[in-house]
């Protein structure tokens, strides 16, 4: 009683106050904060709008897209783990794109295109097998030559160390990410790479979406190791939601800024080239101007992408995570904090969706929280359909470009304005797709008008990598969600074909092409995307 007195009486003191407390949170520009603002941002754009240093590229990553999983001394991964135990619909990565075997011919039609950069990942179970100690030979060929492939037709080489595939060696061994053991191994890991191929690749992050990990493996449960606790994730088989996610970011940022450290002592000065990490981020609006709403959506941005933009920058979690979380939340000691705050020469962005936030008054009281739950906070990608108490993939994917330029701006004025490269942007339809991808070329030309507005604006945005580079394995989808600028023909020996957005992108980046785009937010003209197996 007494609980739903307070939130009564708090819902009302916040709508009283929010005229006066508005501005002083978010100043001037706070009236254009409480909605999406409705009017239409359009222009012309050319490759020549964008510094000349400035890249454009596509990327793929190393599960989904090479395939061989069995192939020239290459273990298992997790990933490999989850696939074949049919939770894809039977879809598994074993052949994949078939990169292992086709990647000279991917990287000719890289060029023929005009791909300046192309990043990808260093599947860690094909480079070190035993996930320490010996480094596999054919796994080392691989890899250089694949970027030495790269760099024999001037394609900039962008390397993601670890791209969700753990070694399920070292996921048997000690849990993984749960433990402290992962930062040693993941260090050495990171160092054969820097030593191996660091003289070719001028780019590196360290790890690939080390949040959703953190969330939808350790709390949800969804993705594999698929660690979660009643009633917050899905039948999971052991788990803690309300701590682990906690303990493994925390592990993960340790041996992200122990991969950073080495490197820069070690290898930085001589190969001159820079590391970052990647993180997927949204924007988040609030669901309806009450001051309330207002706070969730500040807290959704706080929680997703400050979780780990925060500690690598100023030393610490936010404040507001700390607040909620309370003893949940591990602490770094003044050694780790020495080492994990600057650890970052860039920061990879992945970005495909806003969504509106509302606040939760009814989760203040509940004891444990699981790490969604501490947001205190519902979501919804569309005003029309209930909030709900995960952050999902929407279905369908909004096309809300004027989000990812909100994002830049927040990364401007909270963050002192990183270097900042778009590692992941891209767009999805269920089924087997028109190579005419008329949707797809509206969704990347929006974004890209985005990204030249943002760098008008004073964002350091450095570089621009469309997902995907071909048709691949998707980890929430199998092969029902293509991306590719290229078709597969998955069932025809992984025939390339390219689609309408290759010629697209290919006129823009090299034959100086225009880019017409507007930012007026609308739901794609397409059947939903399924994420039944979430």
């Amino acid at each position: 009683m007494a609980a739903a007195l307070f939130r009564s009486c708090a819902a009302v003191l916040l709508t009283v106050l929010a005229p006066l407390l508005l501005p002083l949170l978010f100043g001037k520009s706070s009236s254009r904060l409480l909605a999406l603002a409705d009017e239409e941002i359009s222009g012309i754009i050319t490759r020549d709008d964008f510094p000349p240093s400035f890249i454009f590229g596509a990327g793929t990553s190393a599960f989904q897209y090479e395939g061989a999983t069995t192939e020239d001394g290459r273990a298992p991964c997790i990933w490999d783990t989850f696939a074949h135990s049919g939770h894809l619909n039977g879809s598994t990565a074993d052949v994949a794109s078939d990169g292992y075997h086709k990647y000279k011919e991917d990287i000719k039609h890289m060029s023929e295109i005009g791909l300046e950069g192309y990043r990808f990942s260093i599947s860690w179970s094909r480079l070190l097998p035993s996930g320490r100690g010996p480094v596999n030979p054919k796994g080392l060929e691989y890899y250089n030559n694949v970027i030495n492939e790269l760099i024999k037709y001037g394609i900039q080489p962008f390397v993601t160390i670890h791209h969700y595939d753990f070694p399920q060696v070292l996921q048997d061994e000690y849990g993984g990410w749960l433990s402290p053991k992962i930062i040693d191994d993941f260090k050495e890991f990171a160092e054969v790479c820097f030593r191996e191929f660091g003289d070719r690749v001028q780019h590196w992050t360290t790890m690939n979406e080390p949040n959703v990990i953190a969330m939808y493996a350790f709390d949800y449960g969804i993705l594999p190791p698929q660690r979660c606790s009643h009633p917050y994730g899905n039948d999971c088989k052991g788990g803690n939601s309300t701590i682990e996610p906690y303990i493994v970011a925390h592990h993960m940022i340790l041996s992200h800024s122990a991969a950073v450290q080495i490197y820069r002592t070690k290898y930085q000065a001589i190969q001159k080239g820079k590391i970052g990490i990647n993180l997927s981020t949204l924007w988040s609006y609030p669901l309806t101007e009450s001051i309330a709403d207002v706070l969730a959506a500040k807290r959704t941005v706080e929680f997703f992408v400050g979780w780990f933009v925060n500690p690598i920058v100023f030393g610490d979690y936010p404040e507001v995570m700390r607040e909620n979380a309370g003893l949940r939340l591990p602490s770094f000691t003044k050694s780790e904090f020495q080492i994990v705050k600057g650890s970052f020469d860039f920061i990879g962005i992945n970005y495909y969706f806003s969504i509106f936030s509302a606040n939760n008054y009814d989760l203040v009281n509940s004891n444990p929280r699981d790490m969604s739950g501490d947001i205190l906070a519902k979501y919804t990608a569309y005003k029309d359909r209930a909030p709900v108490d995960r952050i999902l993939p929407p279905s369908p994917l909004p096309n809300n470009p004027r989000g990812l330029l909100k994002l830049l701006k927040f990364f401007k004025d909270t963050y002192g304005n990183p270097p900042v490269y778009i590692l992941e942007n891209g767009f999805g339809i269920e089924g087997k797709e028109k190579l005419a991808d008329t949707d797809r070329i509206s969704y990347l030309s929006g974004f890209i008008g985005s990204v030249l507005k943002a760098l008008r604006d004073g964002s350091d945005v450095r570089g621009y990598y469309i997902w995907s580079f071909v048709d691949q394995f998707e980890f929430t989808s199998g092969y029902k969600l293509p991306m590719g600028l290229f078709r597969v023909k998955f069932n025809k020996g992984c025939e390339r074909v390219p689609k309408k957005s290759a010629f697209w992108y290919s006129n823009f980046i090299k034959n100086g092409g225009v880019i017409n785009y507007n930012q007026v937010d609308r739901r794609p003209r397409t059947q939903p995307i399924s994420y039944s197996s979430i």
